[in-house]
């Protein structure tokens, strides 16, 4: 739909958005293309690849319109980046997180397999004081055991005890129908109460 990297590029506000927000190489665009079942958004290994915010328009099967925007964010936390690149960032990332008002949902990727970073901390710290409503996906759930994702989906949720945490796994589809219901009802939740 469009490929911004200045507010003045953003798609004229109109759908529900959900916003997809994590560290480089945490699997954004791997979730993005698990739920919509088809390769929407370009995954790389290598990380900091995504350098603008990418809106996508997804429609319900069998419904002509798109009924929900999702926007696939830069990743951060990456060394390598260049500084010139991350310093460009506040010039459109935070004017999104922060005025767009067609934001319904931030969803904020984490590596379940990696202990809780400060970064991740930063912007659910961040989420939690702006009023968005955010989940925590866990990526990457199908690369520990049961009991070793018991114990990882704890210190998460010690780590982030007001945030809604779900288990995700883009090669087994763990996690998908939940994550979509939280998206559906944010939608519908957003367009009950929009005023454009």
């Amino acid at each position: 739909m469009a490929s911004a990297t200045d507010a003045a590029h953003f798609p004229a506000p109109s759908l529900p958005e959900v916003a997809f927000l994590g560290r480089s190489n945490v699997g954004k665009s791997s979730v993005i293309n698990t739920l919509v079942e088809t390769k929407l958004a370009r995954t790389s290994s290598t990380p900091g690849r995504t350098r603008s915010i990418n809106f996508f328009e997804v429609r319900w099967p069998g419904r002509p319109r798109p009924e929900v925007i999702f926007a696939d964010l830069p990743g951060y936390g990456y060394a390598k980046l260049s500084r010139e690149i991350s310093q460009e960032w506040p010039k459109f990332i935070e004017p999104y997180l922060n005025e767009r008002p067609t934001l319904a949902l931030c969803l904020a990727l984490v590596d379940v397999n990696v202990p809780p970073q400060d970064s991740d901390r930063q912007l659910l710290d961040f989420l939690n004081t702006s009023g968005h409503d955010f989940l925590v996906i866990a990526t990457k759930s199908d690369r520990l055991s049961n009991n070793q994702l018991r114990n990882a989906m704890k210190a998460l949720g010690d780590a982030y005890p007001t945030a809604t945490v779900i288990p995700f796994s883009a090669k087994t589809r763990v996690g998908r129908d939940e994550v979509w219901n939280k998206i559906r009802q944010a939608s519908a939740e957003f367009s009950v109460g929009s005023q454009l």
